[in-house]
């Protein structure tokens, strides 16, 4: 299994045969290896500079710290780069959504609101009823207004368009404003 680190940099278009393929364009590594456990490997990426690591930072004075399962020999100290990867694979990441702050109904679920004809006054972007008569309270997972976005969210299957140095394209849309932290699994 390949797996690394990286960060969203940007959304471009690259021309592919005559025709234009939206891409995004990652900073994949280099990413260190950290630590070694049974099974898994801990990697680290985006150095902190000195004077900004912490005591309980000292192992792994990386930005961004993660582990993965993995059946293959590494050592601490070794290194996880982009050239790893090859052009028209397809890998999966990982990482955050923006975050939106506090939504109403419509924006959050897509409820239709109400219409906007005789007697509905206030009422455009309502949700409407919450509940019955009985059991006289809100049941759990109901579609309310609230925070929005935030949200660990993984996209499958995006194909490696084009590799440079340590940049990884990668044809569509992955979570995140640009500067997200991104794990890449194959």
């Amino acid at each position: 299994m390949k797996f690394a680190l990286g960060k969203k940099l940007n959304m471009t278009q690259l021309w592919k045969e005559d025709k234009v393929m939206p891409v995004t364009e990652l900073e994949v590594g280099p990413c260190i290896v950290t630590q070694l456990f049974e099974g898994k490997v801990q990697i680290g990426f985006d150095k902190l500079p000195d004077k900004k690591v912490k005591k309980s930072q000292k192992v792994a004075p990386y930005r961004f710290v993660r582990e993965f399962f993995t059946d293959q020999e590494y050592k601490v100290g070794d290194q996880i780069e982009a050239s790893m990867f090859e052009e028209g694979e397809e890998v999966k990441i990982s990482g955050f959504s923006k975050g939106k702050g506090f939504q109403g109904g419509v924006k959050r679920h897509g409820f239709h609101g109400f219409g906007s004809g005789h007697g509905v006054k206030h009422g455009e972007r309502k949700i409407g009823s919450i509940g019955s008569a009985w059991p006289q309270r809100v049941i759990k997972g109901r579609k309310m207004p609230g925070r929005m976005g935030s949200d660990r969210i993984t996209v499958k299957n995006l194909k490696i368009v084009k590799i440079d140095k340590n940049r990884i394209f990668v044809k569509g849309a992955v979570p995140g404003k640009p500067g997200t932290y991104l794990e890449l699994r194959v």
